[in-house]
């Protein structure tokens, strides 16, 4: 098929063609797990013109069961042949969008919310959001345990890197599914891998989030392994984060650079990154949204808690990369809080409404922090006026739960769902009993 996007009958052309017998239906949950179910090649026909039906009421934040009729509606361009499918009887997917069944958008849908926000950006004036995540990831020897692969670290090759055929492995595949890999290294972390896709389109992108997680643990799973985007795995060692980088274009113009600043920043630019600064205490619960995000939000490892900006020190949360002369196209901010356990398609939709707002209101952007923000004592930072991320999942919710930002981002129904989901899951940790707490008490309490 051309560059341009596949239509239906393109489609059906091609899996005739491939002698391809199922085609799965890819959507997410609320917490961006995965969700699929196959169709027969035969029933394409109906698939794109009407949609298929499926039980809503079991998915994790979908309606309840009185309410629980569903439509899953193929995305044409979203088609691709599943790179470890078997040669013969080739499986293909394609991501939908889940609507109700009088065929208008479901509320709940993360895909819309983040079509949403799209939505507003172009009413506003901006042609394209663009975001390029860099998912790190461990691999282990079984999904039992952290036993790791190699002792290596940060770009180390030879022996140590035990994974680098697993990863080429897995750079292959993804281009079959039609990402572009920029690089893959071995992280800072033994065991912990990194592959980088190009930066695209916010929608694309959060597709290809979705794709390069299953990719990457279908991959391992064929070489006896097994591959985890925990955010922190092991104690006392990096966690995995998901530096997300943003930009927005105007006219086909990279709306973030200006010239004649001496940051290269714009004040579009400068606003939006001012939008970040504001709202990420209470975006923390989408972008960190598991107990364990916040073990890797902590200082010493390389992620982000201090609530900052700067141009090269990566101990504040956003970065601005040096602009290089004849590269404006590549001016973009950094955000270094998420991890790859989010759910990209909220992730990307409540950070654009963040940006956004910073734009639409004329957030001022303060003074960069080029000093090492880890080194700083509690005093020197409340005397800057550097807030701290959420320490624990609990505060975070409780935060996103009063936001109107949130609200405005994900809608009542899912911010509802959300805030209700994650209540749970703390209060489940929050009254455990651990190892670590027998073995310090119970000796001499």
């Amino acid at each position: 098929m051309s560059d341009t996007a596949p239509t239906p009958e393109d489609i059906k052309r091609l899996v005739a063609e491939q002698d391809i017998r199922f085609v799965r239906m890819w959507f997410t949950d609320i917490l961006g797990r995965l969700k699929s179910f196959a169709v027969n090649a035969s029933e394409l026909d109906d698939a794109f013109s009407e949609g298929m039906g499926f039980d809503g009421s079991s998915i994790t934040g979908f309606n309840a069961v009185e309410e629980s009729d569903m439509i899953a509606m193929p995305d044409p361009s979203t088609f691709a042949i599943l790179p470890w499918s078997p040669d013969e009887h080739k499986a293909a997917r394609i991501f939908c969008d889940v609507q109700t069944p009088e065929g208008t958008p479901y509320e709940g849908d993360p895909r819309y919310i983040l079509r949403r926000a799209i939505k507003r950006m172009h009413a506003m004036g901006f042609d394209t959001f663009n975001v390029g995540p860099e998912l790190e990831y461990y691999l282990f020897k079984d999904s039992k345990d952290t036993e790791v692969l190699d002792e290596g670290g940060y770009f180390d090759l030879t022996a140590l890197d035990a994974g680098s055929d697993v990863r080429r492995h897995t750079s292959l595949a993804l281009e079959q599914l039609g990402m572009t890999v920029e690089y893959s290294h071995h992280e800072g972390g033994p065991s912990q891998h990194e592959i980088d896709i190009r930066y695209a389109d916010a929608l694309k992108t959060a597709d290809d989030c979705m794709t390069y997680r299953l990719t990457v643990k279908e991959i391992a799973m064929q070489h006896g392994l097994h591959a985890t985007f925990m955010p922190k795995p092991i104690a006392g060692e990096n966690g995995s984060g998901m530096h997300t980088h943003l930009s927005l274009f105007k006219d086909g113009r990279n709306a973030f650079y200006d010239p004649d600043d001496r940051y290269y920043l714009s004040d579009i630019g400068k606003a939006f990154i001012a939008g970040q600064l504001r709202h990420a205490r209470e975006m923390s619960a989408v972008f960190a949204q598991w107990v364990n995000s916040y073990k890797r939000l902590t200082p010493g490892y390389e992620a982000p808690v201090y609530v900052a900006w700067s141009r090269r020190n990566r101990s504040a949360m956003v970065r601005v990369p040096m602009y290089h002369p004849g590269k404006e196209i590549t001016t973009r901010m950094e955000l270094r809080s998420p991890d790859p356990g989010c759910n990209p398609y909220l992730t990307f939709a409540l950070l654009l409404h963040a940006g956004l707002d910073g734009i639409e209101k004329g957030y001022e952007l303060p003074e960069p922090m080029e000093r090492n923000l880890y080194h700083l004592s509690p005093d020197d930072r409340r005397r800057l006026g550097i807030e701290l991320l959420p320490e624990t999942l609990g505060e975070a919710i409780e935060l996103a739960a009063d936001s109107e930002l949130v609200l405005r981002a994900l809608g009542e129904h899912t911010l509802d769902r959300l805030v209700e989901i994650k209540r749970e899951e703390w209060e489940d940790y929050r009254v455990q009993v651990t190892r670590w707490e027998l073995d310090r008490y119970l000796p001499v309490l």
